[in-house]
């Protein structure tokens, strides 16, 4: 079951209705001793529950279920009601500080700072569908939890991959719909698309093509265009030559306290990417060593990538060029890609990047790019 079903369940695991009937005479005495201070709650009422009680049975239920599939308990409890929702928004931290994705909210926010998110990337060449799995044990054969879905269409002389929370609607009218990544002609440089506002005043897109549907606007909750949050430009190979592909990332990032500069880059070089002052932080690839003795390329996965590829790829901070004298940790890896079977890829992130980021960064190195290898 994906996030976007889990949240819209209502139907409660055997764990949660055990905890609930345990719990069940103390909701009737603090029910009964409430009676003096004014009317009191029908008997069983869900969101009748004292605060401080309710509070309580949804911390319990989030310390003990830490990870998935008992994870749907927690998802549960925020379908009950709207006192049970906002109780267990309250509770249950993002994904930076617990390092466990809940909501489909947190598939937008930043992975944990000091271990990555591992998560499997399944393909599908006859529909040209991909699909995201959070890692739930460390077999690359284990389905995992479902979390994202792209579908490769061609619009015109463009690619598009469109994002959904969905893995039956592909489509950028489905309420499941979170997001698009564009391409060019060649292949070589992509844009992301965010199918809300990043950041408070954020603007939609104006590039042609951006807009989710042909009128301006359907419904005031629901945003017509699409907002750009990043870009990824693949360096073009002159000289030919047989190698690694070298890659360009330009993301948007809201910092605390401060407002995203939503201007467009150009991005018609790469090294008008490496060399911009809007704030945005630029990643790259991590340049491989030449193995002398397997005669190849290579990077230390870790044991994440076990298939030689051109689409494997660590990602890493470069220097921040909005504060003179800024540098990057480039041995942090923020973001690695890498193939382990025929059509099963590995995608390990961490903060600052979210899951539908490092989801899009990855789709754009799939295709065969000839002028950039």
């Amino acid at each position: 079951m994906s996030l976007r079903k889990s949240f819209f369940s209502r139907k409660f695991s055997k764990s949660f209705r055990e905890l609930s009937v345990e719990r069940s005479g103390r909701v009737r005495d603090a029910e009964d001793g409430a009676v003096g201070s004014g009317a009191a709650q029908p008997e069983g009422s869900w969101a009748g529950m004292l605060p401080e009680l309710l509070a309580e049975i949804i911390r319990r239920v989030e310390s003990s279920d830490g990870e998935w599939p008992l994870r749907q308990n927690v998802v549960a409890c925020a379908c009950v009601c709207k006192r049970w929702r906002q109780i267990t928004k309250e509770i249950v931290r993002p994904p930076s500080l617990s390092g466990i994705i809940t909501f489909p909210s947190c598939l937008k926010q930043p992975g944990p700072r000091e271990f990555p998110h591992q998560c499997l990337i399944k393909r599908n060449k006859k529909t040209s569908t991909f699909f995201l799995y959070l890692a739930l044990s460390p077999s690359f054969t284990d389905k995992g939890k479902f979390l994202l879905a792209a579908r490769r269409y061609r619009n015109g002389a463009h690619t598009e991959y469109i994002i959904s929370l969905d893995a039956d609607d592909l489509s950028q009218g489905s309420n499941a719909y979170v997001g698009k990544l564009s391409s060019d002609f060649l292949g070589t440089k992509f844009r992301i698309f965010d199918s809300q506002p990043p950041h408070n005043g954020a603007k939609p897109s104006s590039i042609r093509g951006s807009r989710r549907f042909a009128s301006k606007q359907i419904c005031p909750q629901v945003p017509a265009g699409n907002f750009e949050i990043g870009q990824v430009s693949y360096k073009f190979n002159l000289l030919q030559s047989r190698g690694p592909r070298r890659m360009v990332c330009s993301m948007k990032f809201p910092s605390q306290g401060e407002t995203v500069n939503a201007r467009s880059l150009d991005n018609s070089t790469v090294k008008k990417l490496e060399s911009s002052t809007s704030g945005d932080t630029v990643l790259r690839n991590k340049a491989p060593r030449w193995h002398e003795h397997l005669q190849c390329w290579c990077l230390n996965f870790h044991g994440r990538v076990t298939v030689a590829s051109v689409k494997n790829f660590q990602l890493v901070a470069i220097a921040d060029q909005s504060q003179p004298g800024g540098k990057g940790d480039e041995e942090t890896v923020l973001l690695q890609f890498g193939k382990v079977g025929e059509d099963i890829f590995t995608m390990d992130y961490r903060q600052p990047l979210s899951a539908f980021q490092a989801f899009a960064i990855c789709m754009t190195s799939f295709g065969t790019k000839l002028a950039c290898e």
